[in-house]
Parts: structure tokens; sequence; C-alpha cells
């Protein structure tokens, strides 16, 4: 992160840094630098070291050095997709034989890289409820190189205690990843909270505004930033100049839309509370949402994610889904736009069978940034 942000408040972060102005014509938006290769000035003659757009393009430097900042970190990687960049740090981090912890409730396409490809690589892991600690310290062994934690969960929304993790990882001299998808850099800071990596899908709430796929890595040391960047490069999964320029335009807006996101999530919140079809909400901003407290602690707010659960088992879940109107029936989240789902039939499918597998008669939302009394109307007419 470059030094002149460090004093900026978060919003001032995330429109200008990493985001000069153009030195040729002032353009106060960085270009897009859709470009393969770039001239030598004599072999070896590089310009602000640009020499294959695989290896560093502007677009997506302007992308990384904002990352970077509003996470508080030394260095921000973009890739093709989050999934690239768990799959970049996995390979950099690990080797055949190692072991990692998981939390018991994660994001279905995480699960399926650990369980359909790393394991086949040799290396294993175990499934820990993270939000209980003891159960975290119980999972480590002699061959644990990592924890990962999402929090908060998808699509439970579980809260895990980000500090409290650290320190085990610490006493183990493992590392601590932390999918920060969910809350956004706005909402939680793990890297201060003693992680060694924050994980991210900029598809959802960094980009914004559901046209845009990518991911992101950013670490508070420099020397593993430099260990993950090599590993990028020779991976190769980047994020390409156009997809890296529409999620700094996203970025642009984040706080904004996070706090929208949250007031109108606390408003649908309280009626699904008090609906009589709705058997369970889990939501941490609720004060008996069993991380509430943590959750008080380490963000800001409590996001625009919900997820619930109905009378009448998975057919119903699955016509609530089928019902909604204005709430678009479609996987991912973090849009302006809100979504609806059911994640046993659809983002969480590919962890039926195993621990992680989420209850049938559940739904999840992703608020977005409408009126919210349109919302309600919808979501009341969707429960019938």
């Amino acid at each position: 992160m470059s030094d002149q942000h460090t004093h900026q408040n978060f919003e001032t972060r995330a429109i200008h840094a990493g985001n000069t102005a153009d030195p040729l014509t002032g353009a106060v938006v960085p270009p897009i630098y859709q470009v393969s290769t770039y001239k030598q000035d004599g072999v070896g003659g590089l310009r602000g070291g640009y020499e294959y757009s695989r290896s560093a393009n502007p677009t997506r430097t302007a992308l990384e050095e904002n990352l970077a900042a509003l996470e508080g970190g030394r260095r921000g990687l973009a890739f093709a997709s989050g999934l690239a960049a768990e799959d970049c740090l996995l390979r950099t981090l690990l080797a055949p034989g190692d072991h990692v912890v998981i939390p018991n409730d994660a994001y279905g396409g995480t699960f399926r890289l650990f369980a359909k490809v790393v394991e086949r690589w040799g290396v294993d892991f175990s499934v820990a409820n993270t939000s209980d600690i003891e159960s975290v310290r119980d999972a480590v062994n002699d061959r644990t190189k990592l924890i990962w934690v999402e929090t908060p969960s998808n699509p439970l929304l579980g809260i895990t205690d980000i500090e409290a993790v650290a320190g085990v990882a610490r006493q183990a001299g493992v590392k601590l990843v932390v999918d920060n998808t969910f809350a956004s850099p706005y909402l939680q800071q793990p890297l201060a909270l003693g992680a060694d990596v924050v994980v991210h899908s900029l598809t959802k709430y960094m980009g914004g505004h559901s046209d845009v796929v990518g991911g992101a890595l950013v670490t508070a040391d420099e020397a593993l930033g430099e260990e993950l960047a090599y590993h990028q490069n020779a991976m190769g999964a980047v994020a390409g100049p156009f997809d890296s320029w529409i999620v700094l335009r996203g970025i642009k807006t984040l706080a904004v839309r996070m706090d929208r996101h949250s007031e109108n999530a606390a408003k649908i919140v309280e009626m699904l509370t008090q609906h009589p079809k709705v058997t369970q909400v889990l939501y941490p901003g609720l004060p008996e949402h069993p991380g509430h407290e943590v959750a008080a602690k380490q963000m800001r707010s409590f996001g625009g994610m919900i997820s619930f659960r109905v009378q009448g088992g998975e057919e119903a879940a699955v016509e609530v889904c089928n019902r909604a109107q204005l709430f678009t029936l479609g996987e991912s989240l973090g849009g302006v736009e809100s979504l609806i789902e059911h994640p046993g039939r659809m983002t969480h499918a590919s962890v039926a069978g195993s621990a992680l597998e989420v209850p049938a008669d559940l739904v999840r939302l992703s608020v977005g940034i409408e009126n919210v009394d349109d919302l309600l109307a919808d979501l009341r007419q969707a429960l019938g």
C-alpha cells in the first residue's frame, strides 16, 4: 500500500488509491490498457517494468494497489476469478502431504476445490467449526500449514473471531487465510486482526454490479506477496485489463453501497423474524445470533446477506424462490440488485453428503440497494 494513502479514511482510499491521473492526458480515470505486450527501449529496457500483460498490466496494477490500500496490506493481486485466487494461494503455500483446516460452513466452490482438486494432489483437510476456537485448535496437527476461515460464512452466516483464530494460528506456526467476500474491506479488516492473507471474490460486493468475474489476494507480508506474485505469473490466471477497470469503478462506490445493503437487510430481517412461515433467520445483526457480539466487535455493520429457513421443508423453500419477482432467482451475490437462491440445489450442491451440507429448507438472500419497501412487499408475497 502506498504510504500516501495510509492516513486517509476508507471512502477516500476507495476512490483515490491506485487511481492516479494519466500522465499523458490527465484523464482522472486510469485507462484500460488493452494490450498484450510492450515496446522495450533496447533488450531488457522496460518502461515502468512492463513487458507482457500476464506478468503485469497498468490497469491491473491500479486495481492491485487499490486492493492493498483497502485491506491495509502490503501487496494486492488480482485474478480471473475468486477460485483462481484460491488456487494460486494453495499451490503457493502447500505441498503434497500438507494439511489444511477448513470451516464446516464454506462456499461450495471452495469445498469443491479442496475435495476434488487439492486432495488429489496429496493435500488433505479437516473440517472444523471455526466459530468454536477449541474445535479449530483440535483440528490442527503437525502437518497443518493453513487455517481457512469465512466470516460471515456462506450460506449460514456463521461468525468466526478472527483475532482468536489468529492466535491459534500463531501458536501452531501456521498461516491464517480469511475469505472476506461477504463483509468486504469496508465492513471488516482481517489483516488488522491477525490474518496473513485475505481472499476475495471481486465478482461480489467489490465489483458490485453483477457484470464482472474476478478474484483477489491481499497480504500484509511483502515477501509472501512476492511469492504469490511469482506464482500468479507462472500460473497465469490473471485479471484482464477491462475486468480490472470494471472492478476499480465498482469499488469507488463500495462504502455507500455497503451502507445501503446493510440498512435494507436490517429492515428485511425485522420482517422475517415476525413472519409465521419463517422458522429461523440467520443474520449476525440479530442479538440472539451466537456470533453477534464477535460480529459487532470486528465488523462496521452486519452486511447485506441473509439466510432463513421456512416451514414445509425443501419444496416450500424452492417455491419461495420461484415466487419471488423483484428478487432475481440466481447465484452469486453482492450486486446492486437483490438476488434469491436455494443453496442446497444451487451454490452449495457440491457439498451435498459432506460435513458442509446445508439445510434443505434454507433460502439465501443477497439484499440489494432498491427501495426496501418494494423488497419487503416482494418477500411477503413470495412467502405467501
